[in-house]
């Protein structure tokens, strides 16, 4: 059976991409097959660890992977042999320059990198909390992110208007360079132009050269009635702008559901624990409970209800998710004892007690005789 991920890599699952990328340096640097030269063993842990950093690494798939673990990249799921997407030669290059480039002079390009040093927006994350009804509701939430959008005076390019990105002088515009290492020869980012190729000599005054400029966006997001708790929802394109001209990254929304007073919620079903008066439990009766829809439902207590009954309303439970089905709602009974009794409600219930037989309370004069033959049983044998 495959491993997990995230354990293999020693790490949380709400781990932060600081966190994923330091312990995933510390377990490469470890079984990096330079480091480990005839051992099989660490190869095939290194690759093993650049597989599982490869995936966690990018929200998307990451998210996926959270949702339907390893069959998500498995059988023609768009994964490589071993449910390893892309190309691992291309992939294990990034990862190896991920953690030597910087020791080298380098920043890692991250195969971002797309022609004329255009470079992708870095995705975003946005933690939202809703309550119990709202998810119950649905709801369209305006909410203020601040990003970086693409800069209006040199049209993203990162170059002063009439004039335009050069060639790095450094690595000839291929955006990587070749160092010997004894009988290796090893390819990593150029350390001028940071992989890009090119090279900005005139930068637009507006934005540096970056082509971007921060601002804080207002956008709606639509929660679907019925969504549940750590539900990620994707904005295509709603990320950072890219570099110098480069697409945008995307937007995740990760939702949170605030406990609720009374209900609990397990799926698409709801569950109250109502408390009961001794006498209502005792003679029958009925009890009105509110429901997440506004409405009032009654409950009908037969005579003699105990303590942990349930009774289930069919359709008052949670919406489900994109469809036109609805959960049902428990009511557990909790039966009160009575408290701060007066003189008479005390001599009241002591002439019941004295008048009362063990069909009043079978199941308490049931268990207390079971419990005595069972210890005197032990004692003979």
């Amino acid at each position: 059976m495959k491993a997990d991920y995230y354990e293999m890599l020693g790490v949380s699952r709400d781990v932060d991409e600081k966190g994923l990328k330091s312990a995933f340096r510390k377990l490469a640097m470890k079984y990096h097959p330079d480091r480990n030269p005839g051992d099989a063993d660490a190869e095939v842990k290194f690759k093993e660890l650049g597989e599982a950093y490869e995936i966690l690494k990018d929200p998307q798939k990451r998210a996926t992977y959270d949702r339907y673990g390893h069959a998500a990249f498995q059988n023609g799921g768009g994964a490589g042999a071993g449910g390893f997407r892309g190309d691992f030669a291309s992939s294990m290059a990034d990862i190896f320059d991920d953690i030597f480039g910087e020791m080298m002079g380098g920043r890692a390009a991250r195969g971002r990198q797309g022609s004329g040093g255009r470079e992708r927006g870095s995705d975003l994350r946005y933690n939202m909390e809703i309550t119990l009804e709202e998810a119950f509701a649905g709801k369209t939430a305006e909410i203020g992110v601040p990003t970086t959008i693409q800069c209006d005076e040199c049209s993203g390019s990162g170059a002063r208007p009439g004039s335009s990105p050069k060639a790095c002088p450094t690595c000839g515009g291929v955006g990587r360079v070749r160092a010997a290492q004894g009988f290796f020869s090893i390819e990593r980012t150029c350390p001028n132009c940071e992989g890009r190729g090119q090279v900005i000599t005139d930068p637009c005054g507006k934005c540096g050269g970056d082509g971007r400029l921060p601002e804080e966006r207002t956008l709606s997001v639509n929660i679907p009635a019925g969504i549940e708790d750590g539900t990620r929802i994707r904005l295509a394109g709603e990320g950072e702008a890219g570099l110098r001209g480069g697409p945008a990254g995307d937007l995740y929304i990760f939702l949170s559901i605030r406990p609720h007073e009374f209900f609990q919620r397990d799926g698409s079903d709801l569950f109250c624990k109502v408390p009961v008066s001794m006498t209502t439990a005792a003679l029958g009766g009925h009890i009105d409970v509110q429901t997440l829809d506004a409405n009032t439902s009654r409950v009908k207590i037969p005579e003699g209800t105990q303590t942990g009954k349930q009774f289930r309303l069919r359709g008052k439970g949670m919406p489900v998710l994109r469809s036109q089905q609805t959960g049902d709602l428990f009511i557990q009974v909790a039966i009160e004892t009575p408290q701060n009794l007066s003189r008479r409600q005390r001599e009241l219930l002591e002439e019941f007690e004295q008048i009362s037989s063990t069909e009043n309370s079978p199941q308490s004069s049931g268990f207390f005789s079971r419990m005595k033959e069972f210890f005197e049983g032990l004692s003979e044998t």
